[in-house]
């Protein structure tokens, strides 16, 4: 199949994701192109895949220059140029809704990915976002969706089963140049006695509450756990005071050599979310082999085996992840079993969300075949 996956948008995140779906596509033999912002991070991407820049839009937020129809026109052209059995529009973008019609018009099928179907806590545009996502899933042929819950939420929306597939969030935070030269960048680990948060600081992490966790657990010499935070943000907005002894703070841009490092050592990764869709760090802790704690909040809890790979505890609770914390992190035989658990888990899914995704990428391509569009 020829592939043409459509992300204008130049975050680093949306870039991660749409990377592994083409860079995994690709190996599987499809020929796969990318069109996107000439500000891409395209180290995420394996050579193998045809990178097509038409357009220099530096994000959503440059809202007058993503509304020049001489841009949104040059990237219809060169998707008509690709000519793909289908397009997939990997993350949201002002110009998608008009492409997606234009393209359908013309026999093209269309998938698009909803990144989350609520607005995420403490936004001011969450009308904006209803609206959006209304429109993507009455335009697109189908949606991808990352979790049961707000697949669930679609169907009592209305929208057909047949129009919609939902598969874990899988990828991970390493570009393209790491593949195919480490089949297993996960083959070494430790246990350590020390709990990894990864990634921005932002509010709705619950970085606040995890250094109160910090702060609450046992002073006691004979317990070795502690925190490590590893992420650029601005602390002060979540803690004024002087920090727990038993945390340690990483506040930078961390690459992918110091992660790597991160999650090979640590003994278990921690997200403690006071509000989320969903995470790929969940099954970036599986691949590395380290089990997760994790906050009832979106699908996270679809992530996690309670107890076999992992644990949930209540969002916005610091005694109670303090105490979960408290459990596991001085039991190294207990994170290695877990860890274990959880690289079962991934490899499995790993599995299933590739065949899924061929089998809708292919059932929609034979809506172009029998149009017969060329």
């Amino acid at each position: 199949m020829r592939i043409c996956y459509t992300l204008l948008s130049p975050a680093f995140e949306m870039h991660q994701y749409t990377a592994d779906l083409a860079n995994r596509m690709s190996q599987a033999g499809h020929d796969i192109h990318l069109i996107t912002s000439s500000y891409a991070p395209l180290d995420r991407y394996i050579p193998a895949i045809t990178v097509h820049t038409p357009v220099d839009t530096a994000g959503t937020e440059s809202l007058l220059a993503n509304l020049k129809l001489v841009g949104r026109r040059k990237v219809e052209k060169t998707i008509l140029e690709i000519d793909p059995d289908l397009v997939h529009f990997s993350g949201p973008h002002i110009w998608n809704l008009s492409l997606m019609r234009k393209l359908k018009a013309r026999g093209f099928p269309v998938i698009h990915t909803l990144h989350m179907v609520d607005p995420p806590w403490g936004s001011n545009y969450g009308a904006v976002i209803r609206l959006w996502n209304s429109q993507v899933v009455r335009t697109a042929d189908h949606i991808l969706i990352h979790g049961q819950t707000f697949m669930q939420r679609l169907l009592d929306m209305g929208v057909p089963r047949e129009r919609v597939t939902s598969t874990p969030l899988l990828h991970l935070f390493i570009g393209g140049s790491w593949l195919g030269g480490f089949p297993d960048l996960a083959a070494s680990v430790e246990y350590q006695p020390w709990a990894l948060f990864f990634g921005r600081l932002k509010p709705y992490k619950g970085v606040e509450y995890l250094i109160s966790a910090c702060a609450m657990m046992k002073t006691d010499k004979s317990f070795p756990g502690r925190v490590v935070i590893a992420g650029f943000g601005d602390l002060s907005q979540f803690w004024g005071g002087s920090l727990p002894a038993r945390l340690e703070i990483h506040n930078r841009q961390i690459n992918d050599e110091e992660a790597m490092d991160l999650f090979c050592r640590c003994g278990l990764v921690v997200l403690p979310y006071i509000d989320a869709s969903q995470s790929a760090l969940v099954a970036a802790a599986y691949y590395f082999r380290k089990p997760v704690i994790v906050t009832r909040t979106g699908a996270l809890p679809e992530y996690v085996r309670e107890g076999e790979t992992g644990f949930v505890v209540e969002p916005d609770h610091p005694a109670a992840l303090a105490r979960c914390l408290e459990r596991v992190l001085d039991d190294p035989v207990k994170l290695e079993r877990m860890g274990a658990a959880g690289r079962a888990w991934y490899e499995i899914h790993w599995k299933e969300q590739e065949s899924t995704l061929v089998q809708v990428y292919t059932r929609l391509a034979e809506i172009k075949r029998t149009v017969g569009v060329r």
